[in-house]
């Protein structure tokens, strides 16, 4: 991360709210999440294999709407190399969640990121 005030760190911490209030209240009000929102289903398969230990109903909704929006980036996204999406995501959860976060989330995304090459 470069900068907290980064327009694209900006837009990410926007984008991750907004999905922390749909996660919250099922309703959205950002066009930024309309993409993230039909693949919802398919994210939160990853994250229960990446983190089999941690039903998606368990997990902190900072962390997860965290790692929603870093999965759906990490898939769609290709001009972004992975370890700064990784990174960003690392950084935000220090930034918005608990402690133990950055930690849990840079494990989720890590098994995903080599799931995804055939890795594990």
């Amino acid at each position: 991360m470069k900068s907290k005030h980064d327009p694209r760190h900006q837009k990410r911490i926007k984008s991750i709210q907004a999905l922390y209030a749909w996660g919250v209240t099922g309703n959205f009000d950002s066009e930024a999440i309309i993409e993230i929102i039909p693949q919802i289903p398919e994210i939160d398969k990853q994250i229960a294999k990446a983190a089999p230990k941690w039903p998606i109903d368990q997990i902190n909704k900072v962390d997860l709407a965290i790692l929603r929006y870093s999965i759906w980036e990490l898939k769609n996204q290709d001009k972004t190399p992975p370890k700064v999406i990784i990174d960003e995501a690392i950084e935000i959860g220090k930034e918005l969640s608990e402690t133990k976060s950055a930690s849990f989330i840079n494990a989720v995304l890590g098994y995903i990121l080599k799931d995804e090459h055939g890795q594990n």
